[in-house]
């Protein structure tokens, strides 16, 4: 089974991702709702091949100018000829801006995971927590655009009982309508 995640976790780190996140003008100009996500793409080559894609979906709102509080969502599809899962993962987030060049972040995700080996005709299902904590860099681009470049570890994982391959977890990306 930990071959299977470590083939998965080489997999994922071949995705195209992408950022997005983008302010709404619901209740005018000066409205402090945010909308956006990742979204991710990967694919192996080889014997057995597979794909990979995950959305990241999130509503956020801008408690104070620097204090952004939030909801994220994510589904994470995998499916190869030896192996297939589903993540899914729901929680909330907290964003602090400061002087509009860094970024700390908080976010707890509740993953509900469903795994098979297509060759052992073996399932697995379970739920796992996970709370990561980190933060970057933000460069302006443009106006309310920026290029985010980060990271988060998952201050709940732990090695031998976890789905995951590891902690860390890099970002770069494009927000709008910070």
């Amino acid at each position: 089974m930990k071959k299977i995640l470590l083939l998965s976790m080489i997999i994922s780190g071949f995705f195209l991702n992408a950022q997005i996140g983008t302010s709404t003008q619901i209740g005018g100009e000066n409205s402090k709702w945010t909308f956006g996500g990742y979204a991710g793409l990967g694919g192996a080559f080889g014997n057995g091949g597979g794909v990979s894609l995950y959305v990241t979906p999130r509503v956020g709102y801008k408690v104070t100018e620097n204090l952004e509080a939030g909801l994220a969502s994510n589904l994470t599809w995998s499916n190869s000829k030896y192996y297939s899962s589903t993540m899914i993962g729901v929680g909330p987030f907290l964003n602090y801006y400061f002087s509009r060049n860094f970024y700390l972040s908080g976010m707890f995700q509740e993953y509900f995971i469903n795994q098979k080996d297509k060759v052992n005709n073996l399932k697995y299902s379970a739920d796992e927590a996970a709370l990561y904590l980190g933060g970057g860099y933000m460069q302006r681009l443009g106006n309310r655009t920026y290029m985010q470049i980060g990271g988060m570890y998952n201050v709940l994982y732990k090695k031998d009982k976890s789905v995951f391959g590891g902690g860390f977890i890099p970002s770069v990306g494009i927000v709008y309508g910070l």
